[in-house]
């Protein structure tokens, strides 16, 4: 990979499409034109991941750049006189690690008929299984004409740069429709959601449960709290230096554990909690008068996205205590619609949480490769379905 200039990768009379290796590229007001830059913006529901600030300080501090594997191709659409009016976060990657959404077996069967699956275009928002807009445009606008025009210049990017595919993962329902009229093939997943029914606390919730369950998840928070453990909720000016110190301690050692190799690293969580200090809370959970776990959560304006995790000490259901029912809390709390608790998990089920099925649309270039994965998708959508099915009807609700 390299870290050329920027190119022009299409043009024709009503737009032109350049490709730019950072988020520099871009001014701050010319993407917040696209993504929007506040909760208060009613427009468009606010994604705290598709932020210029997010996605600069994922690249300004080494996470997302060419060392990591996460060349930046990010496309901006222009008109012929400059002005730009659509833009989408692509990298041009050499693996496929961080993304959520496993293709290794692709890569593994494509790499043993004699192909390159690699280097390939990733069109996401780096480490984060979170849905949002992937071809964006002018808020509140249509848009249709740009979305079509950007799905068809990733396709000819990856033709131009010999990539072997481009892989639009959790991507928004109306970015799904377009891709596919643009020949690329659905996949679906699943995760699980909280979903706030007006609740006004946390009891209301409880009371749509069936009994058992009620009394299961009231013993579970009194045990994990039974060792003198105490919440707190920081966001704003509570992101101090000291209080990212203890968080990125915890993220490293179960990161660590879990991974191996945590992909965030400590400059990061600096940047954002410096540009996005209004849309981050950390859940922290104190004993003896330190802090022993937290989990990092970003806020949007309808929904919050529970991300991270960590602790240095191990506690009966703390990790639950700290993600999923804080969580549930404070969305209550704000009134916020969603909480997104990261990828996978059928143990948050028992906690609230419903299956929701995520989207992402594949462009893969050679046509044998492209008929297996097209075959196997029809297979796994099917699959997807089924089991959301067969979860949704064990889910803890009183039965109706």
């Amino acid at each position: 990979m390299s870290d050329s200039c920027d190119e022009e990768a299409q043009s024709g009379g009503e737009f032109v499409i350049r490709v730019v290796r950072s988020m520099a590229a871009f001014s701050r007001s010319e993407w917040d034109a696209l993504a929007g830059t506040t909760r208060g913006d009613s427009t468009t529901p606010y994604n705290p991941f598709i932020s210029y600030d997010f996605l600069l300080s994922l690249e300004e501090s080494g996470c997302a750049d060419r060392r990591t594997g996460w060349l930046a191709q990010h496309l901006r659409l222009e008109t012929p006189d400059g002005t730009l009016i659509g833009a989408v976060p692509c990298y041009l990657k050499n693996h496929s690690q961080g993304e959520y959404v496993f293709d290794h077996g692709w890569a593994d069967a494509f790499e043993r008929a004699g192909g390159a699956y690699y280097p390939k275009l990733q069109v996401s928002v780096p480490f984060t299984p979170a849905t949002g807009p992937r071809l964006l445009t002018p808020r509140g606008s249509d848009g249709s004409s740009a979305r079509q025009a950007l799905a068809e210049g990733l396709k000819a990017l990856c033709a131009r740069i010999g990539a072997s595919s481009v892989h639009v993962t959790f991507a928004d329902t109306r970015d799904v429709e377009v891709l596919e009229q643009a020949g690329f093939l659905h996949r679906t997943d699943q995760q699980f959601h909280f979903f706030n029914e007006g609740y006004s606390a946390y009891g209301d919730f409880l009371d749509t449960l069936a009994s058992r369950k009620r009394k299961a998840l009231k013993r579970e928070r009194r045990e994990a709290l039974a060792s003198g453990i105490e919440i707190d909720w920081l966001t704003g000016s509570d992101l101090t230096e000291g209080a990212w110190d203890d968080f990125y301690a915890f993220y490293m050692d179960t990161g660590g554990r879990k991974w191996g190799s945590p992909y965030l690293n400590r400059r990061f969580f600096s940047l954002v909690g410096e540009r996005m200090a209004d849309d981050i809370l950390l859940v922290m959970a104190r004993r003896d008068g330190r802090y022993v776990a937290g989990a990092i959560n970003f806020i949007g304006s309808e929904t919050l996205y529970g991300r991270n995790w960590g602790c240095i000490e191990d506690h009966p259901f703390l990790h639950f205590e700290v993600c999923y029912h804080q969580a549930i809390d404070f969305a209550i709390a704000k009134g916020l619609k969603t909480v997104e608790a990261g990828a996978q998990g059928e143990h948050k089920l028992a906690r609230g949480y419903r299956p929701v099925t995520t989207h992402s649309a594949h462009h893969i270039a050679h046509p044998g490769l492209r008929h297996a994965v097209a075959d196997y998708l029809d297979r796994e959508r099917r699959e997807v379905e089924m089991i959301s099915g067969y979860l949704e009807e064990r889910a803890p609700f009183k039965k109706i």
